[in-house]
């Protein structure tokens, strides 16, 4: 599959300060450019987000704060 279609599903919740990311799914960039979501659980509350799918051999040497449930650092800042 082309990875440039695919992506990844997060749910970002507020709590105090912080904004902790949860992957919840992904989804698939159709051809007609339409999108399949498939997620593993249904967020109740908070922000649903859709990112690119980064491998995560490009993330080496990055943190992964906000991409594992943790608080976001500032390149996850909306």
């Amino acid at each position: 599959m082309d990875q440039s279609k695919l992506k990844v599903c997060y749910v970002i919740t507020q709590r105090g300060e912080k904004k902790y990311w949860n992957r919840v799914g992904v989804a698939f960039l159709n051809n007609d450019g339409s999108i399949n979501v498939k997620l593993e659980s249904l967020p109740v509350a908070g922000d649903f987000q859709i990112r690119d799918y980064v491998p995560r051999e490009e993330l080496a040497g990055t943190s992964l704060r906000g991409r594992n449930g943790q608080a976001e650092d500032d390149a996850y800042a909306a």
